[in-house]
């Protein structure tokens, strides 16, 4: 099957655009790689410094420059319940790449939080910042020149992309992500949202409300709704960067250690000769395309129209906005997993999984098939599930049918005939919005502004009964250089209780949702954002807005000349108010990071010009 016009064509035009960058790119790659292991250009003492704290014949190997020395770069802690399982993958990878002629060392630790836990609080405002920290201590944990490949381990949020961008600054080595599965599915996704909504009426206790939360969250793995999390393995694997059906075997199973083990000696095959497959060369633009393609069928994270922006940066690829709308439009909904349906993701992976999917997208020509992979080259190898047989790992074909068509189904059957990822532009800036679980009757939607600068002041409001009525809510200076860009969920229930109540509501920020804003319209990621004097910051209390997603427009139906008359209020930020629980640490990357449609990333010339930018804007003012 010949690849899908619109595929073909945004894939050229991303190539085109980012000619110049990816050959610089690859030729940085080209200079970087050696024959043979790197370290044997480390003079005697800095070798002796890479092998002192082992023993046995590693030691020697290392020492007699003979091996692979395969680099282990962990997000491990045992405070997050997906990472939790990663504290024996050390041991198991070591054997592993040992029994097949390889080495492997435990390179460096990188930090990972959750946002599940920091949600509302004030380090949620180090989140999206903790990305580009993991980025940087995965390069610091690849400088020592001992590795001649990589194995990534993480799972969530901002640590899967930060390893992935540290990892292509390293492009000449191969790199496999090595996940850790979901945890068991628990009191279904329908009834915890129930119980969110009816605490934000006062009709449920905070015991009722934690019983709930602890029924959903409950055992080692990852969190089971599609979140960044989920939406991290799906896309990575797609993208060839898993070894196939890696992403949702669960933790504490003998297929998972069996997939850990098989990552240790693949990552020891492709570090030379003729399967050398290096990073910088698996993600390319295709590989790119492919991943925007696989989330936007499965109705996958907002998070990723910065992560995937910023990930392909990191090797020299432009990815915009533009490409996700227009890859959008063609690309069907084909699974329906919280907050896009009730399923959860075992759910998806029983129905078919990733296999499933693959296999029918590559059949429409949605896909391209023509990509290396850590597995080899062409991703029809992605078709295929691994098994045990006897004890040993192999794998055979997926399913060539849904098992649950509720969940997940075929091209020529799907949910929706778009993806449910769009972009909107318009008098106030660009914002993404995601209208998978959005019913049609709710995607236009006009009404007058409350604007807030916190959630705090929203859900003050909400249970002070001012906001029964039709209405836009506004909740600015939540961009990146305004405090880092934190997810807003505390907005959901209650937004969630006024639309069942019957009003008009919609919600517009500079801030994130990760696709949890559900069933309300929600365009987030405004750029400009109101940090950098974005027409944002222009808004008043009862001016209407307009949030039309059929169209793709984003008004302030506020006469030009008047808008642009205003003053910018709460221009700057507050930076005195940025402090505490570490925030203080963070202000260097505060003041210098990227638009959210660039990656909202604080590395590149990308980032130095917007930031150069604005302070440009702020002496003119």
């Amino acid at each position: 099957m010949s690849v899908h016009p619109v595929v073909a064509e945004v894939t050229a035009r991303i190539a085109a655009r980012s000619a110049a960058s990816r050959s610089a790119y690859l030729e940085r790659l080209a200079a970087a790689h050696t024959e043979g292991p790197v370290r044997r250009d480390l003079a005697c003492s800095n070798l002796a410094h890479g092998f002192a704290g082992i023993t046995g014949g590693d030691k020697e190997a290392l020492r007699a420059l003979r091996r692979p020395n395969v680099a282990i770069v962990s997000a491990y802690n045992d405070m997050l319940s997906a990472h939790q399982p990663l504290d024996q993958y050390p041991a198991w990878i070591k054997d592993a790449a040992r029994a097949v002629g390889g080495v492997a060392q435990f390179a460096g630790g990188v930090p990972a939080m959750c946002d599940g836990i920091t949600q509302g609080r004030a380090g949620m405002e180090l989140s999206l910042f903790s990305r580009d920290v993991i980025a940087m201590a995965t390069g610091i944990a690849l400088s020592h020149d001992m590795f001649d490949s990589t194995l990534l381990l993480g799972v969530c949020d901002k640590i899967v992309p930060g390893l992935l961008i540290g990892a292509l600054a390293f492009g000449h080595l191969p790199a496999i992500l090595v996940p850790a599965g979901p945890m068991s599915s628990g009191l279904p996704n329908s009834e915890k949202s129930r119980v969110r909504q009816l605490f934000a009426e006062g009709k449920a206790t905070r015991e009722n409300l934690l019983e709930a939360e602890a029924a959903s969250y409950h055992s080692p793995g990852t969190c089971t709704f599609y979140g960044t999390a989920n939406s991290n393995q799906l896309v990575v694997e797609v993208m060839g960067l898993h070894l196939p059906g890696a992403s949702f075997v669960p933790p504490g199973t003998k297929l998972r250690r069996a997939l850990t083990e098989e990552a240790a000696r693949r990552a020891v095959e492709i570090s030379r000769g003729d399967e050398y497959t290096p990073i910088g060369h698996v993600v390319d633009e295709k590989a790119v395309v492919n991943g925007v393609i696989a989330l936007l069928a499965t109705g996958g994270s907002t998070n990723h129209t910065m992560h995937l922006v910023a990930i392909a940066s990191a090797a020299g690829i432009e990815l915009g906005w533009d490409d996700f709308a227009d890859l959008s439009a063609v690309v069907p909904l084909l699974a329906r997993v919280y907050p896009n349906g009730s399923a959860d993701i075992n759910h998806f992976q029983a129905a078919g999984g990733v296999q499933f999917l693959v296999g029918t997208l590559l059949d429409a020509g949605l896909l391209h098939a023509d990509v290396r992979t850590v597995a080899g080259a062409g991703l029809d190898r992605y078709r295929r599930e691994p098994v045990l047989v006897e004890g040993v790992l192999t794998w055979r074909d997926g399913p060539g049918r849904s098992l649950d068509t509720d969940v997940l189904r075929p091209v020529s059957e799907p949910f929706a005939a778009d993806g449910g990822l769009r972009m909107l532009s318009g008098n106030l800036g660009r914002a993404v919005i995601k209208v998978s679980a959005v019913a049609a009757e709710h995607r236009v939607v006009e009404a007058p502004a409350r604007v807030f600068t916190s959630q705090e002041a929203f859900s003050a409001a909400f249970q002070a009964g001012e906001l029964e009525r039709d209405v836009v809510v506004v909740v600015r200076q939540q961009g990146p250089q305004a405090n880092g860009m934190p997810e807003l969920h505390k907005l959901t229930p209650a937004l969630g209780v006024l639309m069942d109540r019957g009003f008009r509501v919609a919600l517009v920020t500079d801030g994130r949702m990760s696709g949890a804003s559900g069933k309300i319209p929600a365009a987030i990621q405004l750029t400009p954002e109101a940090a950098v004097g974005g027409p944002l910051a222009r808004v008043r209390d009862g001016d209407v807005l307009r949030l039309d997603a059929e169209s793709g427009t984003l008004e302030a139906l506020v006469d030009p000349a008047e808008l642009a008359a205003r003053d910018l209020v709460d221009f700057p930020p507050d930076a005195q108010a940025w402090t505490g629980t570490g925030r203080e640490l963070f202000a260097a990357l505060r003041r210098s990071v990227g638009p959210a449609d660039r990656g909202a990333s604080v590395f590149g010339p990308i980032a130095a010009s917007h930031f150069a930018g604005r302070a440009n804007q702020e002496v003119t003012r």
